[in-house]
């Protein structure tokens, strides 16, 4: 795959997930998501998080505090801002074949990049879900995520503490995004 791939579903996936979050009512921001522990504004805010940490991964740059609101009263323009800088760290000569050590473990850029790219659509589904909105996630993108996700988590661990719930049965003609959130646990 060309670096026009990857980078243009990344693309693709913030421009999906940017669109619910600029639907996002103001009297939506404290709905609960399919991601439990999470509000609407905690979902934004850990996307923005994410996006900044990968950038700063990427960039060699120092870390981001994960833990800090990184909204600044303003969730659609923190989450532009944050979207630009990863794209912009990973459009770099080099990015997606150079290694990386992250939080969860060490890979090529590729691999971050799907990470984010997953992030994007199970998040920005959760969003749409949590706020009511039909969203438009990209159904070529949510596949190849799909397939390349199914690839590396063939043996997940489960459990308190595990990264994803165990998966949820999604039917077969479910849309491709459905068939990615129910796949890490997300009641579909």
């Amino acid at each position: 795959m060309t670096e026009a791939g990857p980078l243009a579903d990344l693309d693709r996936a913030l421009a999906a997930t940017e669109a619910v979050v600029a639907g996002i009512l103001p009297a939506q921001w404290s709905a609960p998501t399919p991601c439990t522990e999470l509000d609407a504004r905690e979902v934004v805010n850990h996307l923005v998080s994410g996006n900044l940490l990968f950038a700063a991964l990427v960039r060699g740059e120092p870390l981001p505090d994960r833990g800090a609101d990184h909204l600044d009263g303003d969730p659609l323009a923190a989450f532009r801002r944050a979207a630009g800088e990863l794209r912009k760290a990973f459009a770099e000569p080099g990015v997606l074949e150079s290694l990386y050590t992250a939080p969860f473990g060490s890979g090529p850029g590729a691999a971050l990049l799907h990470v984010r790219i997953v992030e994007l659509l199970v998040h920005g589904w959760d969003l749409a879900r949590a706020t009511g909105q039909q969203a438009d996630f990209p159904a070529d993108v949510a596949e190849r995520t799909l397939a390349a996700t199914r690839q590396q988590l063939t043996s997940r661990p489960q459990g308190p503490g595990a990264p994803f719930a165990a998966e949820v049965p999604v039917a077969d003609d479910a849309s491709a995004v459905d068939r990615l959130a129910g796949f890490l646990g997300r009641p579909v």
